[in-house]
C-alpha cells in the first residue's frame, strides 16, 4: 500500500536542505508539497508580497523539475492542509517549526486536527541554524537574555547535518491550483525572490566573504551579503549559509547569523517582542511627535546619513545594517519617538522584515531590549564620518546633495550661506535632548 505525505511549506520555500521535504520523500511514496495563501497574513507589505510570489513561482518550477508540483490553496492553513490530506488519504504531514505566536498557535491547531484525522504530524527544523529551544542558560530559564553567553553556547553546539535535495517527487492525483496574479511592490529596486536567485547571490557573495569582517560596516562599499530576505522566507537554508561561511573561516559573518538565531530564541520565550518592551519599565517616556516621525519616514530629517538610509529603504526594500542602527537610534534616542513607530515603518518596507529580528533589533537600539548598555547613543555625524568618510553613500541616495564634495556633505548646515540657499534640502530637525552637540557649529 502506497503512503502519501503532505509537506506544508511556510517559511522554508526551497528544495535544498529542507528537512520536512526530505523526510517526506524518504518515508512516503507520494508527496503533496502544499502552500496555503493565508488571508490572516495579508498584512504582508507590498514588497514582501511580491517577493513571496516570486519565491513560490520559483519553488513550483523546482518541484516540477523533479516530477512534482507546488499545490496552492487559499484560506485557513490548518483547514486547507487537512482538506488536502483527506483528499489524497495522507497518513503524515510535515511542517517546519517556527517561533512566532501565530506560528505556535498554527502548530497547536495542526496537532489537534491531525489527531482527529489520525494523521501523523511531524515538526522539523530549518528556519534557524540551532533549534530555538535547544540552547538554554545553565542558570535556568527558557532563553538567553544576553547575546555573549548565547554566542558561546551556539558556537560550541553541534549542528544538524544538511539533508539532500530530493531528486524525484511523485505527486498524487490532485489539482495544483494557480498562483495569483503578481502583486505590485513599492520599491522599484527591490531584489527578486526565490531559491534560484538566493543561491546565485550566495555563490557570488562567497567570493568576497574574506573581506566581510573589514567591510561589512562600510556604507558605500556595501560589503554585506544582502541575503537576509532569502533567509527570512527560507529561500536559503541558514544552515547551508553557515556551512559555507564556516568553510571559509568567516567568523564575523557567522556572528551575524548567530544574532539571527539569538533573536529567534528570544521571540520564542517572549512572544510580545513586537509590542512590549523586553526590559520591564523600560522606555515609557516617548514623545508624541507625528511631524518629526513623518520627516524621518520621508528621509527629510536634514541629517544626511539618516535620510540616505531612509531613502535606501524605500528604493530597495532593504537598508544597510549600519544605516539601520543609525536611523533607528536617531528616531528613538535623538527625536525621542517610540520605537514601535519605527518598527512598523520598517515592517512596511523591508523584504527581510520578520518578527524576531526586526523587533529584537529595534528594541536593542531603543534600549528596551537585550542590550547590556541600554543607554548607548549613536552620534550620527561621527557614524557618518567613520563609515562613509567621503560621503559616497549619502550622495548615492540624496541627489539634492550630489554637488557637495567630500565629508562636508554630512553637515550641510555648516556650509556657506550662499551654498545652503541653493540646496533643496531641509535644515536638521531639532533633537529633544540637550546633548545634540553635533548640530552646533
Amino acid at each position: 500500500m502506497s503512503r502519501t505525505a503532505v509537506v506544508l511549506f511556510t517559511r522554508d520555500l526551497r528544495v535544498h536542505d529542507n528537512p520536512a521535504l526530505a523526510a517526506a520523500c524518504a518515508n512516503a511514496d507520494k508527496i503533496v508539497p502544499l502552500f496555503v495563501l493565508d488571508p490572516k497574513l495579508g498584512d504582508l507589505s507590498p514588497n514582501r508580497s511580491r517577493f513571496l510570489h516570486q519565491s513560490l513561482a520559483d519553488l513550483r518550477t523546482s518541484l516540477r523539475d523533479r516530477g512534482g508540483d507546488l499545490v496552492l490553496r487559499a484560506g485557513d492553513p490548518v483547514e486547507e492542509a487537512m482538506r488536502v490530506a483527506r483528499d489524497v488519504e495522507a497518513t503524515m504531514l510535515g511542517v517546519a517549526a517556527d517561533v512566532t505566536a501565530y506560528a505556535k498557535k498554527r502548530e497547536s491547531r495542526l496537532r489537534d486536527a491531525c489527531d482527529q484525522e489520525r494523521v501523523s504530524l511531524r515538526l522539523f527544523p530549518g528556519v534557524t541554524i540551532a533549534d530555538p529551544g535547544e540552547l538554554r542558560p545553565s542558570g535556568g530559564g527558557n532563553a538567553y537574555k544576553v547575546f555573549t553567553p548565547y554566542h558561546r553556547a551556539w558556537t560550541a553546539a553541534k549542528w544538524r547535518d544538511e539533508v539532500a535535495t530530493p531528486r524525484k517527487i511523485t505527486l498524487p492525483e490532485i489539482a495544483a491550483g494557480r498562483l495569483p496574479a503578481m502583486p505590485g511592490g513599492e520599491s522599484p529596486e527591490a531584489a527578486a525572490g526565490g531559491e534560484s536567485e538566493g543561491r546565485r547571490r550566495l555563490t557570488a557573495w562567497l567570493r568576497d566573504l574574506d573581506a566581510y569582517g573589514e567591510m561589512h560596516d562600510d556604507l558605500p562599499g556595501d560589503g554585506t551579503s544582502r541575503l537576509s530576505p532569502y533567509l527570512r522566507f527560507g529561500c536559503l537554508s541558514p544552515l547551508a549559509v553557515a556551512g559555507a561561511a564556516t568553510a571559509r573561516d568567516a567568523e564575523p559573518y557567522l556572528r551575524q547569523l548567530c544574532w539571527r538565531d539569538f533573536y529567534y530564541q528570544v521571540a520564542l520565550s517572549f512572544p510580545r517582542i513586537s509590542t512590549k518592551p523586553f526590559r520591564p519599565n523600560a522606555g515609557d517616556e516617548w514623545r508624541d511627535d507625528p511631524e518629526a516621525l513623518k520627516h524621518w519616514q520621508d528621509g527629510l530629517t536634514g541629517v544626511p546619513v539618516v535620510d540616505a538610509g531612509m531613502r535606501q529603504l524605500r528604493a530597495e526594500g532593504w537598508m544597510h545594517n549600519r544605516a539601520r542602527l543609525i536611523t533607528a537610534a536617531f528616531l528613538t534616542k535623538h527625536l525621542g519617538v517610540d520605537w514601535r513607530h519605527g518598527l512598523r515603518w520598517f515592517f512596511r518596507w523591508l523584504l527581510d522584515g520578520d518578527v524576531p529580528n526586526n523587533s529584537g533589533n529595534w528594541q536593542w537600539v531603543a534600549g528596551t531590549g537585550n542590550d547590556t548598555r541600554p543607554y548607548r547613543r549613536f552620534n550620527p555625524i561621527r557614524q557618518a564620518g567613520r563609515f562613509d568618510p567621503e560621503g559616497v553613500y549619502v550622495r548615492r541616495y540624496i541627489p539634492e546633495l550630489a554637488g557637495i564634495d567630500g565629508p562636508a556633505v554630512h553637515q550641510p548646515w555648516r556650509l556657506p550661506d550662499e551654498v545652503r540657499r541653493r540646496l533643496d534640502y531641509p535644515g536638521p530637525l531639532e533633537s529633544h535632548r540637550d546633548e545634540a552637540v553635533w548640530l552646533r557649529p
